[in-house]
């Protein structure tokens, strides 16, 4: 049988996270990117399909590297609206611990449905709610990735330092250690698929210093070692978390990181604000990868991310747009327009350009995730792409397209591709009923806060 080949022609602007130059477009052969072509330049042999490009800004997949899919159903809730972190969780912690596979299927749609709509093709969810009745979370989340048509990496997170140890979260939230390494074995036994093209993968992920025991945490390391997948965990996203590590362990947060064996390339860790600068030098010497989440550290208050610092330390840098009551959206095009912003703030706008940080949120979010074959647009990778339309008003005057993206503020795709499959066509996620599910989840999230 003939390969499809598939001709993504002259795009409007094309961004390739690298060097590359595809001003012709570029070609697809069975799922994955078999040419660039220059301006001018023709396919080496005849396509099946021609896709016309010529409105449309392409750029790799993005990458969401932190994110908790259960969220969207707490999203503006005004008991918590102005909380920084510590009160916000100990006040929703109660109604989490309300949720159900069905609530949780819904949210993970919604989750999912909002970033595909975003140009983001990959998303890594943190989930480390099991209460009783939810114990197969991970497993309910793997059936609404395979819906979408996405990737993910689902992280089999966990809590097991409740109140009544001096954690955070409420007893009914908490697990056994024995319990939470079972189920990752299982998850990794099931779900997990290595090499290119991989769909679903599964890391291991505590949630937090204040909320897990040191020795999940170096359990957990050790299962990720003998598993071979990786670790992800909230690492120094407030003041209070730090106060907490030295108070109950008499070290700073990556001491504490380093005493439990996460100090590693396999390790990559969500906000990552509150570090001296020998914590970064040791966390690039590592390879360690810090997710910048700019939404929820900004409605949080706390702080801002040292991205410039750690990656010049040897520290990759992604994008992540962190859980839907922190944030309260989705949205990974929005979340590189705030990182954008911040960042300048804290470095000058001649460091911090649009090229920057829509790499983060392409090949260095990959590059958090362990994966090679996604992120960018070059021969071998994986064919997932998004596609911006310029035609609204908010877009009219502009003229560098690149740029007008996140300076104009894009918040929709008009296209999506994952895999070489159109999973998003004019703005419309393809065999998903939008209205439906909006009227469903908006149902399940009156009923959660209720109890």
């Amino acid at each position: 049988m003939a390969a499809t080949r598939i001709w993504i022609k002259n795009p409007l602007a094309i961004f390739t996270a690298n060097t590359l130059d595809a001003a012709g477009g570029l070609v697809i052969e069975d799922g994955v990117i078999s040419e660039l072509l220059k301006a001018g330049q023709q396919p080496s042999q005849p396509c099946n399909r021609t896709f016309d490009a010529r409105e449309h800004v392409v750029l790799p997949g993005l990458i969401n590297t932190h994110h908790h899919f259960y969220q969207t159903l707490t999203r503006a809730w005004g008991p918590v609206v102005n909380q920084p972190l510590f009160p916000w969780l100990k006040t929703l912690y109660p109604v989490w611990a309300r949720l159900t596979p069905e609530k949780l299927a819904l949210a993970s749609k919604v989750a999912l449905a909002e970033l595909l709509l975003s140009g983001c093709s990959t998303a890594a969810d943190h989930h480390y709610l099991f209460p009783g009745g939810l114990e197969n979370a991970i497993d309910v989340q793997v059936e609404a990735v395979r819906e979408l048509g996405m990737r993910a990496m689902l992280t089999r997170g966990s809590m097991s330092l409740g109140e009544a140890d001096g954690g955070l979260p409420p007893q009914q939230t908490v697990q056994q250690g024995e319990v939470i390494l079972a189920d990752s074995q299982r998850l990794i036994h099931d779900y997990h698929q290595r090499g290119d093209g991989a769909q679903v993968q599964i890391a291991l992920a505590p949630c937090s210093p204040f909320s897990v025991t040191q020795e999940i945490m170096r359990q957990s390391a050790e299962l990720a070692e003998e598993l071979d997948v990786r670790l992800h965990t909230h690492l120094a996203e407030t003041l209070d978390e730090e106060d907490f590590c030295l108070q109950r362990f008499g070290l700073r947060t990556v001491d504490y990181l380093d005493s439990v064996g996460w100090l590693s390339s396999r390790t990559w860790l969500a906000h990552g604000i509150h570090f001296n600068p020998d914590e970064i030098a040791r966390l690039g010497q590592a390879g360690t990868g810090i997710c910048h989440c700019p939404s929820s550290n900004m409605r949080l208050a706390s702080g801002i991310c040292p991205t410039l610092e750690l990656e010049a330390a040897g520290a990759p840098i992604g994008l992540g747009v962190d859980g839907s009551a922190s944030n309260d959206a989705s949205n990974m095009i929005l979340e590189a327009r705030q990182a954008l912003y911040i960042q300048r703030l804290r470095y000058g706008a001649e460091k911090i350009t649009p090229e920057l940080v829509l790499g983060w949120a392409s090949k260095g979010s990959a590059k958090l995730l362990g994966r090679s074959d996604i992120g960018e647009l070059a021969v071998g990778k994986q064919a997932d792409m998004a596609f911006f339309k310029l035609d609204e008003l908010r877009f009219s005057g502009s003229h560098d397209p690149i740029s007008a993206l996140l300076l104009c503020g894009a918040d929709k795709a008009d296209r999506m591709m994952i895999g070489g499959q159109w999973r998003v066509i004019d703005g419309q996620i393809e065999g998903l009923d939008v209205a439906k599910l909006i009227a469903d989840h908006r149902q399940a999230a009156k009923e959660l806060i209720a109890g």
